[in-house]
């Protein structure tokens, strides 16, 4: 397993987490094997938003001891009124569930501002009760750390703008990440994905990514296969299917990004997404499935790695991913970003035009690596 720090939190979580909406009306048995599997392989980030009491109850109970080897993202607003999933901002009954899962797990250790994906879903959160009740949870210390979870980008920029937040749950896969502005991915994804729609990077996700890495707020993924419909050649809006470490790398690759939360319902499922890290690297390679006639990122830097090795060892594609962040505000370039660089393996670029040759987008590398000198040198 690999960990990466999330965001300004300061934990350092597995690269694959365990997202447990799967494990909900499974037997305890069925429940216990998964955790067991997922904690073995070294998954030590669990995603709880489901709301029922049982499958609550059945992975504390199969977490038991090891409680304290996990982090755990539970979500603020997530109920199952008359047992019927719901997101709710009605207070005493938002209290009522939360309270509950804290009493099951003794604290969270991400609260997160459960569904934030309309005007109205942040207005409801932070012109309410609702955003007071959650910060006293965290002065108390019943949440260590806040966060959300989102998948309309301009929504969560807005919600990161606000300083609360210190990392998001977002969904993150190519389809998603070309949908264009106007259209729900939820209901795309429910609809299957229609391959006319994709032209090149949303560039409200691009800025998003951006955003979070320029203000260290931590990604984790959702929906990184698209609810299975990208692994699907009968669903995938590409020639062909990617594959699951495909779809890994991808998020993975996506900046700010510290962990994939893939659903798994059985220790087989678990293990079959840990493939990912006996994979070779050309067997993760997604450049040349999502590039297409329709899929036009020429001249963007999709951080795909596929220029590499450089000769010299620069790591390009972080390279990029930091000097994106730079142009949002080439006068006001954050500290820590010039830091990250810094840190870097920073050769002399010598323009033999390797990368360039193998960017399957036609991305200009040689005058960006001398323009994130310009931008990122103090």
């Amino acid at each position: 397993m690999e960990y990466r720090e999330l965001g300004k939190t300061g934990k350092r979580v597995s690269v694959i987490g365990l997202g447990c909406e799967y494990l909900d009306y499974r037997p305890y048995a069925q429940i216990k094997e998964t955790i067991d599997a997922a904690l073995a392989q070294g998954m030590n980030l669990l995603d709880v938003f489901m709301p029922g009491t049982e499958v609550r109850e059945n992975i504390a109970k199969a977490l038991g001891a090891r409680r304290k080897d996990v982090l755990i993202q539970g979500h603020i607003g997530s109920t199952d009124v008359n047992q019927k999933y719901d997101i709710s901002r009605d207070m005493p009954t938002v209290k009522k569930y939360f309270e509950e899962l804290l009493k099951l797990y003794g604290y969270i250790d991400f609260g997160m501002l459960f569904f934030i994906d309309s005007e109205e879903d942040y207005k409801s959160v932070f012109e309410t009760e609702f955003i007071t009740y959650t910060e006293k949870l965290k002065r108390q210390g019943d949440i260590l750390h806040i966060g959300f979870s989102s998948h309309n980008p301009i929504i969560a920029k807005k919600v990161i703008e606000t300083g609360v937040p210190e990392m998001v749950m977002f969904s993150i896969n190519p389809a998603f990440d070309m949908l264009p502005i106007e259209c729900d991915v939820r209901q795309e994804r429910d609809n299957s994905f229609r391959s006319d729609l994709y032209h090149g990077i949303n560039p409200a996700r691009a800025e998003l990514y951006k955003i979070c890495t320029q203000r260290n707020v931590g990604i984790t993924a959702m929906k990184a296969f698209g609810s299975g419909k990208l692994l699907s050649p009968d669903h995938t809006p590409y020639a062909k299917p990617l594959t699951i470490s495909q779809c890994i790398q991808y998020a993975l690759d996506r900046p700010a990004v510290a962990s994939v939360l893939p659903g798994s319902q059985t220790a087989a499922e678990v293990h079959q997404v840990m493939g990912y890290f006996s994979a070779t690297d050309e067997e993760k390679a997604y450049a040349e499935i999502i590039r297409g006639p329709r899929n036009d990122f020429t001249g963007s830097c999709v951080y795909c790695s596929h220029c590499q090795p450089c000769p010299v060892g620069i790591d390009i594609a972080t390279v990029h991913k930091y000097l994106d962040i730079a142009r949002l505000d080439e006068n006001n370039v954050p500290p820590s970003i010039r830091s990250h660089y810094a840190a870097m393996n920073n050769a002399d670029c010598i323009a033999c035009g390797h990368c360039e040759n193998r960017c399957p987008f036609g991305v200009q590398v040689i005058e960006n690596i001398k323009d994130a000198v310009r931008l990122l040198v103090d």
